[in-house]
């Protein structure tokens, strides 16, 4: 029986409401529990202790879960979900399963590494310091895996069916349709941007009525900066002044973007052509399946690529340096020549970028280019809001180097591209959740929803029930 003590379809927000981490969204009707994303939270404290805390119903009680796409804050809990019982099947698209075993294998790999160090050092609060899960879980989890096709219905439980289309965010990145015991719903997950210099634009909106919309809105209060002059012009300030770049990049899709655009750059002669190193061994490993998939022609591939670069890298500029061992990584720590540095993670909450911050930002030579979403109380917001120290493995570095934000690589789209592609379909929903943003983002969208679409929107609290 769900929540609401009725054999009705509900809805419980169990994470991503009021932040844009922690993507878990419940349906239960009757004795049927499906679990649309898995995230892990992330940045703040009192987010990143929702990890820790029990979860809300028996995770062995859940028949299936359902995930739009790869990245950690929407996939990154699942092996915890598993080590706690959970034992049905995951069901993604064939490129979502690749990528997040690549990222649940590393997240797997950061904390069991953190928890060691904080053992070492003394610094953690846990005696003693353990991680949410390790590689052994991610190996169970990784066998209830279902890959399956786009544009194709699948029954995944009792009166549940989805199907999944390519919502343009990252390969694999889907938003889910959902036909729940008669309630038709649509979850966008990350919807994409129509300019992606890789991948297909999302999805058109599908045809027919739907009960509910659950929409991110994590750029939903600000438009996207068109390309500017601002980025060749800040790594050829700091490649002239004899510094080097430190590019925090998401491992999966923008790592890629950023790719392609300095190869563009360099090839039009509008940066200066030093050595690029791509530091990031889960990057290395989401490019080699990027490059599948042109070579391939998969359908998510914008035609201009399949046909321009199949069997070609459009990645490699001439200078490209491919670092996967931690030796190699420790080379550039304090980089001995010019050059720009691609290092995961994007917010500079973990992994390899870390040691080179804590490396590079003493030193006013060096310029650190923040390219995407900065969550609040992560190392990348602190340096996004002017901080003049960070606390990295214990301790407190100096903030020397130069900041500077660039946006034009964001793969979300912003409040007006979401507005223009629920709008097609605004006489056919009947309720929008907003959801996946941080407050003043999800009130601009609920905002925009009602005043322009005149649909009714709701921005849910942590943990709200709804029946549909």
């Amino acid at each position: 029986m769900n929540a609401t003590g009725a054999n009705q379809p509900t809805i419980q927000f169990l994470g991503a409401a009021g932040t844009v981490t922690g993507s878990r969204f419940l349906l239960e009707c009757g004795d049927t529990r499906v679990l649309v994303d898995c995230g892990m939270f992330q940045g703040l404290k009192e987010l990143r202790l929702k990890n820790w805390e029990n979860f809300p119903v028996e995770p062995e009680s859940i028949d299936a879960v359902v995930l739009t796409h790869a990245h950690l804050d929407h996939c990154g809990y699942l092996p915890r979900l598993v080590k706690l019982g959970f034992g049905g099947p995951v069901y993604l698209t064939e490129y979502t399963g690749k990528l997040a075993e690549v990222i649940l294998r590393d997240s797997a790999r950061i904390q069991t590494e953190d928890a060691a160090w904080a053992l070492k050092k003394g610094f953690s609060k846990h005696n003693p310091p353990v991680a949410l899960y390790g590689e052994p879980d991610v190996d169970t989890t990784l066998k209830q895996f279902q890959p399956t096709a786009f544009y194709t219905q699948t029954q995944v439980a009792t009166e549940t069916f989805v199907t999944f289309h390519p919502a343009g965010h990252i390969l694999g990145a889907s938003f889910i349709e959902v036909e729940f015991f008669g309630k038709r719903l649509l979850f966008t997950g990350d919807l994409g941007r129509p300019d992606h210099p890789l991948l297909r634009a999302p999805g058109a909106f599908p045809e027919g009525q739907f009960d509910a919309v659950i929409t991110e809105s994590t750029y939903g209060d600000r438009e996207h900066d068109a390309r500017s002059t601002d980025f060749p012009t800040v790594i050829n300030t700091t490649i002239d002044r004899g510094g080097s770049v430190l590019i925090p990049a998401f491992a999966v899709d923008r790592t890629e973007v950023i790719l392609v655009r300095l190869r563009e750059l360099i090839e039009e002669g509008k940066i200066r052509n030093v050595p690029i190193y791509a530091d990031s061994p889960m990057a290395l490993r989401a490019l080699a399946f990027y490059r599948d998939a042109i070579d391939k022609h998969s359908p998510e591939i914008r035609d201009d690529i399949a046909e321009t670069w199949q069997g070609r890298d459009p990645f490699n500029p001439g200078q490209l340096v491919e670092l996967m061992t931690v030796d190699e990584s420790k080379s550039i720590n304090t980089p001995p020549q010019p050059s720009i540095i691609i290092s995961a993670s994007g917010m500079a909450t973990g992994g390899r970028v870390v040691h080179h911050l804590r490396g590079m930002l003493p030193n006013p030579k060096h310029t650190v280019v923040l390219v995407g979403y900065q969550a609040a109380g992560t190392r990348g917001r602190n340096l996004l809001e002017g901080a003049k120290e960070v606390k990295m493995h214990g301790e407190m570095v100096p903030v020397e180097a130069q900041i500077a934000s660039i946006q034009e690589f964001s793969v979300h789209a912003d409040g007006n591209e979401l507005m223009q592609w629920i709008g097609v379909a605004k006489d056919r929903i009947k309720k929008i959740f907003v959801i996946h943003g941080e407050e003043g983002a999800q009130e601009a969208v609920v905002k925009r929803v009602e005043d322009e679409l005149h649909i009714t929107a709701v921005a849910p609290t942590d943990a709200q029930h709804f029946t549909l």
